[in-house]
């Protein structure tokens, strides 16, 4: 006969025990590249004009000095994961070609598909329609409001000492 912890359901998929999630890392890697971001980038700049508009490569290879890898993978609880490889060839210090895959979001897409925040699906009113306001009470008269504190006065049995006063000079 099995003990009882051994007929308990393990991992199971994304769950434990079948009805936790556990926490995933988030990971991050490489150069996040858009359209825009490719579409400045023309043939024959200079390879420093390149990184300063993309960013280093994630790849560099001394055997292959002409080729430079932009790989980007992300996996975040909640959204798909993606990676994408972008590829500069260089003849000498000028770019030959830019490799883009077909797939690469413009900056808007992409930020929509790593968003994992989803809002309310409720709008907040912000104003009342004619017949909500007619069906509000009257407002209260300034005779039936309550008084306010500042009107009264003073608490009873404080007094204070006027403003305007100099203060005591202490003797040293």
């Amino acid at each position: 006969m099995l003990p009882s912890w051994a007929t308990l359901p393990t991992v199971t998929g994304e769950k434990v025990l079948g009805v936790l999630t556990p926490y995933r890392v988030e990971v991050v890697q490489g150069n996040v590249l858009t359209k825009e971001m490719v579409a400045k980038v023309k043939p024959g700049m200079p390879k420093a004009q390149v990184r300063d508009l993309l960013g280093s490569p994630l790849l560099t290879d001394v055997f292959h000095e002409s080729r430079w890898d932009y790989v980007f993978t992300i996996r975040r609880q909640g959204a798909e994961p993606q990676q994408r490889l972008v590829v500069a060839q260089f003849d000498g210090d000028k770019l030959k070609s830019l490799d883009v895959p077909e797939d690469l979001p413009t900056e808007i897409e992409f930020v929509a598909s790593v968003n994992t925040f989803r809002p309310a699906k409720r709008e907040l009113k912000m104003a009342l329609s004619e017949a909500e306001r007619n069906a509000l009470p009257p407002p209260k008269k300034s005779a039936e409001a309550a008084p306010t504190a500042a009107a009264e006065g003073p608490a009873p049995g404080r007094t204070y000492p006027p403003l305007d006063a100099a203060p005591a000079k202490t003797g040293s």
